[in-house]
């Protein structure tokens, strides 16, 4: 059942903009599918989808592993990032809660030569530069990009 939960919860969001838990429920529940606010949670929680910002205003779930939902960085940083703090070649973000999946994914997308790599847990987000010297390049960048 979870199985098939998963793929429903992915194919919505693919199809509709989902803004809420409750809408991605009454979204399930048309198709037949019960299932709990926790469980919701736990599900967002284990498909690592993101909130993002719709140009239009309010917000939708996206599934950042898809390469034509993952964020623009342009446009997540600013409303997604709260605080940037590093030391040697590592730089710790934290985003609004729920926001550093997509702020993860679309570092990604954006191909940083300086980033290594990127861990996303809920609202903080691990970036590792090649060197400090890097790490202070992507911090400046990062920095400017949410003025």
């Amino acid at each position: 059942m979870k199985l098939q939960r998963h793929a429903a919860i992915l194919r919505i969001i693919r199809e509709k903009l989902i803004e809420s838990q409750d809408g991605l429920r009454e979204a399930l529940a048309a198709e037949g599918i019960s299932v709990t606010q926790a469980t919701l949670s736990r599900d967002i929680r284990e498909l690592t989808l993101a909130k993002l910002v719709d140009p239009q205003g309010g917000s939708y779930y996206a599934n950042p592993q898809e390469g034509s939902l993952r964020p623009d960085l342009d446009a997540v940083l600013p409303t997604l990032l709260v605080s940037i703090e590093g030391t040697g070649p590592l730089l710790v973000c934290k985003t609004a809660t729920g926001g550093a999946p997509a702020v993860a994914a679309a570092l990604d997308t954006a191909g940083w030569k300086e980033i290594i790599g990127t861990l996303a847990g809920d609202d903080t987000l691990l970036i590792i530069a090649k060197h400090q010297r890097g790490r202070h390049l992507i911090e400046a960048r990062l920095a400017a990009m949410v003025r």
